[in-house]
């Protein structure tokens, strides 16, 4: 008799810390659960961001491509202006030259 009083408080003693432990685990994982929604949270804005950043960039991109098209075309329209300037530098050194 003894030893089943002995034998069944070490069954109650073993049944309360496995409920404190169960007890003690619960608000751990909830808190876990709640750092992993946080971090979760900070991804998605930080991917948001990214995305930003990404669209900021393209719009740079094209910026960058409108201005090296109207570079291109101030290059060729002074192409054109110098070639007109020495076509006409021609034609008074060959007016000068008739004139004589």
């Amino acid at each position: 008799m003894k030893k089943s009083l002995i034998a069944a408080a070490l069954l109650s003693l073993a049944l309360a810390a496995c409920n404190k432990g169960a007890d003690t685990a619960a608000p751990t994982a909830s808190g876990a659960s709640e750092t992993a929604a946080s971090a979760a949270s900070s991804a998605t804005g930080a991917a948001s961001a990214a995305s930003s950043a990404t669209e900021a960039a393209s719009a740079a991109n094209t910026a960058a491509s409108a201005a090296n098209t109207a570079a291109s075309a101030a290059n060729t329209a002074a192409s054109a202006a110098t070639g007109a300037a020495s076509a006409a530098s021609s034609a008074a050194a060959s007016a000068a030259s008739a004139a004589k």
